[in-house]
C-alpha cells in the first residue's frame, strides 16, 4: 500500500558524478516485483509525489514486464523537502486543478491516470502544506479518489485529519501514513477512532522506529477494534537517485554498510521482507493468516472503493 520503485530530490539531475542506468533499473526493478509476485501480491501502490522523481512512463514498462498492477499518486511532498517553487506561489484552486486533471485525463502528457492523491506535512504543518492539503480536499471531492498521506517524526496525523474534517472529506477516505513511527498506542489509536485508516507503512525502517515495537502496537490496536483500519507495508525503494543518503551526509561507516549490503542484494530492502520478517512477529503475537490477510487485502480494496468502514 505504500511502496515506491524510484525517487530522486530536486536537484540530484544536475550531479553527473551518479549517473542513473536506466536499463539496468527496470531490470532490477522487475525482478523485485516478480519476487513479490510469487508471493501473492497482485498490486503495488507507489504515492511518490510529483517532485521526488514519479515517473510514470517508467512505471508503465516495469508493471508490464513483471505483470503487476501499479497504483500512481498525483501530489507534492512537504515543504522542507519538496514544492518547487512554482507551486508554491499557486492558489489551492490552480493545484487542485491539476491533480483533478491527472487524475481524469492523465499525469504529464501520458493518459496514464493518477488513481490516489499524495499529501505530505512536517512535523509541525506549515501554512504552505496546508494549502497543498487543501487542494487535495478540493480535487478529492471532485474525483472520488483516496488521499494517502506522510507524516514526519511519527506524528501530524490528528492535524491532517483536522485539514481534511475542515475540507469537507470524509475520514475514511483518509490513510495518515507513518503512524508506526510513534511508539505511542494512544496516538494510533486517536487517528483511528476520528475514522481514518492507520499506516503501520514504514516496516523495516529501524533508524525511525523498531519491528518489535511495530508489531506489538499493531497487535494492540487489532484488539482493540480497528483491524479493518490497519494498512501494512514498508515505504521501501528500488533505487533512490544520487548519493546513498539525498538529505543527509553519510559517515564513511555508515556508506561502508550500505556498499556492502547492496552488492549482497539487500539494499535497499527488498519488498519481500513484509512477508519474509514481519508477518512471522505478528504470529508470534498470536495473530492467524486469517486475521492478518484481510489488511493486506480486504483494507486497501475497500479503500480504493470508497466504502464506509466496517463496524467495530
Amino acid at each position: 500500500m505504500h511502496e515506491h520503485l524510484f525517487a530522486s530530490f530536486p536537484g540530484v539531475e544536475f550531479d553527473s558524478l551518479n549517473p542513473f542506468d536506466r536499463s539496468a533499473f527496470v531490470t532490477r526493478a522487475v525482478s523485485r516485483l516478480r519476487d513479490l509476485k510469487a508471493l501473492g501480491v497482485k498490486t503495488f501502490v507507489d504515492p511518490c509525489p510529483i517532485e521526488l522523481g514519479r515517473d510514470v512512463e517508467l512505471f508503465a514498462e516495469i508493471s508490464e514486464r513483471a505483470e503487476i498492477n501499479i497504483i500512481c499518486t498525483t501530489g507534492f511532498y512537504f515543504e522542507a523537502w519538496g514544492l518547487p517553487v512554482y507551486w508554491k506561489m499557486r492558489t489551492a484552486e490552480e493545484i487542485a486543478e491539476l491533480y483533478i486533471r491527472e487524475i481524469e485525463y492523465g499525469c504529464g502528457a501520458t493518459s496514464i491516470r493518477a488513481g490516489a492523491i499524495k499529501c505530505a506535512t512536517d512535523a509541525q504543518m506549515t501554512k504552505q502544506e496546508e494549502k497543498f492539503l487543501a487542494a487535495a480536499c478540493i480535487a478529492q471531492r471532485e474525483t472520488g479518489v483516496p488521499i494517502i498521506t506522510h507524516t514526519q517524526d511519527g506524528i501530524g496525523g490528528p492535524e491532517q485529519q483536522a485539514a481534511f474534517a475542515q475540507g469537507k472529506v470524509d475520514a475514511h477516505r483518509c490513510l495518515i501514513g507513518h503512524c508506526c513511527g510513534n511508539p505511542d498506542p494512544a496516538y494510533h489509536r486517536r487517528v483511528a477512532e476520528a475514522g481514518s485508516y492507520v499506516g503501520f507503512d514504514r516496516v523495516g525502517k529501524l533508524q525511525f522506529q523498531s519491528d518489535d515495537v511495530r508489531a506489538e502496537n499493531l497487535v494492540r490496536l487489532f484488539h482493540a477494534g480497528f483491524a479493518s483500519q490497519i494498512m501494512i507495508s514498508q515505504d521501501t525503494y528500488c533505487e533512490m537517485l544520487g548519493r546513498y543518503h539525498p538529505v543527509r551526509q553519510l559517515p564513511k561507516e555508515e556508506i561502508q554498510q550500505v556498499m556492502d549490503a547492496k552488492a549482497k542484494g539487500l539494499w535497499p530492502q527488498p519488498y519481500t521482507y513484509l512477508f519474509t520478517d514481519f508477518l512471522p512477529r505478528l504470529r508470534a503475537h498470536g495473530l492467524s493468516d486469517d486475521q492478518i490477510f484481510p489488511m493486506l487485502e480486504d483494507n486497501p480494496r475497500r479503500f480504493f472503493a470508497g466504502e464506509p468502514l466496517p463496524g467495530r
